[in-house]
């Protein structure tokens, strides 16, 4: 083929090719004839007029993200650096404002991001920072509204994602903060102990309640058997200081065998003489004849201080 032919048709190829273009999903494509602004061509396969059309920029329609870190000081005087996540888009409608009002959205956005977290944050505590993150997330969002629309831009949502004290500071509250807890552990310590006294103290008192119970109640039978013994003995002729002789010395030797009988019992000294028993029945009959006798002589002597 000759070469006059084959140079007419590879110029009109070149001519086709750079006729179509393709503009992605989400995407918008300035297009301008002459260098000034003709049109916007959304997604999907495009023509141009070639040599007199040229595709000036493409702007993307998906929501985007600009983080933003921002040093400043809270009003007791702690500085704080927050991370500020910025979401937005451009508005379909608005393409041409995007493109040609604004060069560099991200040192826009960047700027009123600084200018409002600067003007709210020393107006808090830095515990309030903390509380009120939503409140400075809120008023970001609300300037840059403001202010981005008119350059074809939509703030979809601003978000506080990370606030970071000044490492002595953190140190400063990690301390209170175990304070706090060692505190509280403590008080759970001293209410748990107060109630393990007072638990045992209560155990205690009906533990003695309880044996004084039992021994008045051993004493009772002691009595009643004490006393039906004398009847019986009564019944067959022996007289009640006969009867109480015979017991005393029964139980004396009975006493003896019991502490005879015990391997681990120290060692007791005690009369063990025939007359033993008989004699213990004289002196408790002895004490009982001198306490009756103090108590008659205490009853005779108190009219007499009444006469004088």
């Amino acid at each position: 083929m000759p070469t006059s032919i084959i140079i007419p048709i590879v110029i009109i190829a070149l001519i086709l090719f750079s006729s179509f273009f393709m503009v992605k999903q989400q995407t918008a494509a300035i297009i301008e004839r002459f260098g000034k602004f003709h049109s916007i061509k959304q997604s999907g396969l495009k023509l141009k007029i070639p040599f007199v059309d040229k595709i000036a920029g493409k702007l993307s329609l998906k929501i985007q993200q600009l983080d933003v870190i921002i040093e400043t000081k809270t009003l007791d005087d702690v500085f704080v650096k927050l991370k500020v996540s910025v979401q937005y888009k451009v508005i379909t409608e608005k393409v041409y404002d995007a493109f040609y009002k604004l060069d560099y959205p991200h040192d826009q956005i960047t700027s009123y991001v600084f200018d409002v977290v600067r003007a709210e944050v020393p107006k808090m505590k830095l515990d309030d920072v903390f509380v009120k993150k939503n409140d400075i997330a809120i008023a970001v969002k609300t300037e840059l509204n403001d202010a981005m629309l008119d350059y074809g831009f939509d703030i979809i949502r601003t978000l506080v994602t990370d606030i970071d004290p000044d490492a002595q500071v953190k140190i400063a509250m990690n301390r209170i903060n175990a304070a706090d807890r060692e505190k509280t552990a403590a008080q759970y310590e001293g209410d748990a102990q107060r109630i393990l006294i007072v638990e045992k103290a209560k155990a205690e008192a009906e533990s003695k309640r309880l044996q004084g119970q039992g021994i008045a109640d051993q004493r009772r039978e002691i009595a009643r058997g004490l006393e039906e013994s004398v009847d019986v003995l009564n019944r067959v002729g022996i007289n009640s200081q006969e009867a109480s002789a015979l017991i005393v010395v029964t139980q004396h030797y009975d006493t003896l065998q019991s502490i005879g009988s015990e391997t681990n019992s120290n060692l007791i000294l005690l009369p063990n003489s025939p007359q033993a028993g008989s004699q213990m029945l004289n002196d408790m009959v002895a004490s009982f004849t001198a306490s009756n006798q103090i108590g008659e002589a205490m009853k005779n002597a108190k009219p007499k201080k009444l006469d004088k």
